[in-house]
Parts: C-alpha cells; structure tokens; sequence
C-alpha cells in the first residue's frame, strides 16, 4: 500500500472540500481575508503584476500542490483580490493592489469582503438587526445556496473575515459597514494640471467622490479585456451596497437574474 504524505492528504482534502463547494450554489472561499491577502501581497513583494503558481509557492515557502496553498489562492480570486491568467499564471487586482497598500488597506478590505456573493447577500440580508446564533446563521447560508456538510466551516472563515474587514467594530452581535479612513490624496505629477478642483480634505476628490467609490471604479476592467457574467453581477450587487452606504438606503433590494441567450450576439 502506498504510503501518503501529508502533502497528498492536503490535496485529498482539498479537492473533497471542492467537491462539496460545486454542489454549493453561491461562491465563498474556504481561507479568510488575512490568509487570502498573502496572494496578491507576494506578487506585490516581487514588484509584478502576475506570478505562476510555482513562484508564489516558493516566494510563500510552500508546496505547489499543498492544500493551505491551494486554498487561499481560490480565496483570493473569490475575494476580487486576484484573477487567473494564462499560462498558468496568478495575476493582481486593482482591489489586490490597493488591500497591499496601507493608505487605502482598511476600505480595500470592505470591498473584498463585500465582493464575496455569500457574504454580500449576508450583509444585505441581516445589517439592519443582529445576528442569529452559530446555528441560525449556518440555517441562512443554507438558504443562501452553501451546501449542508460545509456550512460550519462556512461560518467560521465568514466570521473571522467579518473581523478583519471591520465589520464587528461594535461587537460580534451584529454587522455594521465600517466607516473606513480617507486615503491619501496622491500628489500631482508635475507639469500636469489637477481638473478635478481643490481638495476636499475629507478622502474625496474634486466631485465629491470618497475612496468606496473610486475603489468600485477601480474594480472595472480595461476595455475589450474579457469579464465573466458572474464578475459583472458580483459587481453590480457590490455597486448597490457602496450606494446604500454613501447616498443613503432605499429600503428596497436589488435581485440579478442572468438568462443564458441561444446564440451569441
């Protein structure tokens, strides 16, 4: 009989864990925020934009084929902090570039957070009133689309991520948008001219427009640069989140319905 190593039983587990999150319905990650940081945080120290899975692995000092590994490279992309490209390379975001820079960190965190489909709906779902307990909560991730057999895992990398994107700033009891710190203003270039007006001093620009939302325009991609239905719905429910939070709630909800159509356009 073969002897397994602990790396081939990280692996195991890995793709079982898989396994049981296909059968989920909505995506969330199987790392938390700080663990899923590490990613984009690598491809920042070795001052690139995209790393292969070999590199990272090495710059991180695990192994390729290591589960942990595995694990917070797929939080990191359910995070919106990095993107798979090709030839087998892991690139970064915007939103990665902006979690590694302390200026902008606390409300690239919030986006991240929000950025998840689970933990969106959670948020749009159980803001306005506390928690339920461990087991109320893992009934609503039920209801949400996780499947059954990993709900308390679920749960715990959802709390522990809560935490860290500073959404229990005023207890665990309940779930409260952090009021993130301004971030700061870049200093113009020299020979080019500011159109956008004098400074507000308060973190936002010349209209009026604070960091959430310039960090939700810097989640668009380039022109012409291919983006899944799912990043674009991920997106606009990230969108609706930011609005309530910076021009005031509507008391109503937004539901995305995507219909596949029999023929391209």
């Amino acid at each position: 009989m073969t002897k397994k190593t602990a790396e081939n039983t990280d692996v195991d587990q890995l793709e079982a864990e898989e396994a049981e999150r296909e059968r989920s319905t909505i995506p969330f990650p199987y790392a938390d925020l700080n663990n899923a940081k590490r990613i984009p945080v690598a491809i920042h120290e070795k001052g690139g934009t995209s790393l292969s899975w070999q590199q990272l692995a090495a710059h991180l000092n695990v192994a390729v084929r290591g589960g942990g590994f595995r694990l917070m490279a797929a939080a990191a992309k359910t995070f919106g902090l990095v993107t798979y490209a090709g030839q087998g390379n892991i690139q970064i975001t915007a939103l990665g570039r902006r979690i590694c820079d302390p200026q902008s960190e606390a409300s690239a965190r919030v986006e991240a957070f929000l950025t998840v489909p689970l933990y969106n709906k959670l948020f749009e779902r159980l803001k306005d009133g506390p928690l339920p307990a461990n087991d109320g909560l893992e009934a609503e991730m039920v209801r949400l689309g996780v499947a059954k057999k990993v709900t308390d895992r679920a749960r715990q990398i959802f709390q522990r991520s809560a935490f860290q994107a500073g959404f229990f700033e005023y207890g665990q009891e309940r779930l409260v948008l952090p009021v993130t710190a301004p971030t700061k203003p870049t200093t113009p270039t020299p020979g080019i001219k500011d159109e956008g007006g004098p400074s507000r001093g308060d973190g936002s620009d010349g209209g009026g427009r604070g960091p959430l939302l310039h960090g939700l325009l810097d989640e668009l991609p380039a022109e012409r640069t291919q983006w899944g239905i799912d990043e674009r719905v991920a997106w606009v429910e990230l969108a609706f989140a930011i609005f309530e939070r910076v021009y005031g709630k509507t008391g109503q909800r937004i539901k995305i319905e995507v219909e596949k159509s029999s023929s391209a356009q």
